[in-house]
Formats: C-alpha cells, sequence, structure tokens
C-alpha cells in the first residue's frame, strides 16, 4: 500500500497537508453552518474561523519549507536553535539573535545567516533537514514581516539580503 502514490505525489501531500486539513475543517464547518440546527450552526462558524486561520498559517509553511535532503539537522528546543552540519554548526538561543539573511551565493545551497548577540553567526543550508522549524523562529522575531521572509525565498537574489536586524541592546 506504500507504493500506491508516486514519492512526487507523496512529497506534495506531505508539504501541504497542514492546508488539506484545515480546509476539510473549514468544509465541515461550512457545512454544519449551513445544514446545522441550533448550536451546531454556531459551532460550525467556529469551525470555518478555525480552519481559514489555519490554513493561511498552513500556506505560509508550506511555502517557506524547502524540503529535508541537504545537508545537516535544524533542531528548535526551548528557543534554543541548533545545527548540526557535516562541517560546521551551532547553537545559539533565538532571544540573542540580531540579524537573520539570506545568502545565496553559500555553497551547494542558499543559506540562512543567523547572528546572534556576541558576533556568532550560523549558516543553515534552507534545505536541511528540519529547516521547517525556522518558520517559527523567525516568526517569533520582534517586528519581523513574514511576507517578506517568503518573498526572499521564492525568488532568491543574487547577494546576500538582510531579511531582518535589531539594534544590539546595550548595558548601562
Amino acid at each position: 500500500m506504500a507504493d500506491f502514490l508516486r514519492p512526487e505525489a507523496r512529497a506534495f501531500f506531505r508539504r501541504w497537508r497542514e492546508v488539506i486539513i484545515a480546509l476539510a475543517v473549514a468544509s465541515l464547518g461550512l457545512y454544519w453552518a449551513l445544514d446545522g440546527v441550533g448550536i451546531t450552526v454556531w459551532l460550525g462558524y467556529i469551525f470555518i474561523a478555525i480552519g481559514l486561520g489555519w490554513a493561511v498559517a498552513g500556506f505560509q509553511r508550506a511555502r517557506f519549507a524547502q524540503g529535508g535532503d541537504g545537508p545537516g539537522v535544524v533542531q528548535v528546543r526551548e528557543r534554543r536553535l541548533a545545527y548540526f552540519g557535516p562541517l560546521d554548526g551551532g547553537v545559539i538561543d533565538v532571544a540573542d539573535l540580531t540579524k537573520l539573511e539570506l545568502d545565496p551565493s553559500s555553497h551547494p545551497d542558499p543559506s540562512w545567516i543567523l547572528t546572534g548577540i556576541e558576533g556568532q553567526r550560523i549558516a543553515i543550508p534552507i534545505n536541511a533537514k528540519g529547516a521547517e522549524s525556522l518558520f517559527d523562529v523567525f516568526s517569533a522575531l520582534p517586528g519581523i514581516k513574514t511576507e517578506a521572509v517568503l518573498d526572499v525565498l521564492s525568488h532568491t537574489p543574487d547577494v546576500r539580503v538582510t531579511v531582518w536586524s535589531r539594534t544590539k541592546p546595550l548595558l548601562h
């Protein structure tokens, strides 16, 4: 049964599964809202709202995902980001990030360059295993525009681009 779908079709459904499930929830809500009685109608409206909000978030995550066949592994645990690559890696707290860049010239694949307060840098290929978890990390950065991140990723520039930055906090 595992060979029922081609690998490309499985990859497509895996990438867009969150959007598909969210639209199914919204469809169930629409059915209840139009055909329900009593409290079911109100539950239908709630399901529609939840499903559509979930679909928007899932659509953004699906656009961000680049596959997981690149070099290295990304882990995010308790607001600490770790990248374990074949040649380099590092660990940085999300609260310590001061700059996020996309470097299209890195080899073999474009990479996210994360810079910390003390100047440490981590280069994470956009298609590293677990790199889709970076979307939630980037979305939590203060003042970041998620659409700007997705635009830079979909229209890869020729030179390094700063997607987000903040000033270094000063101590007294």
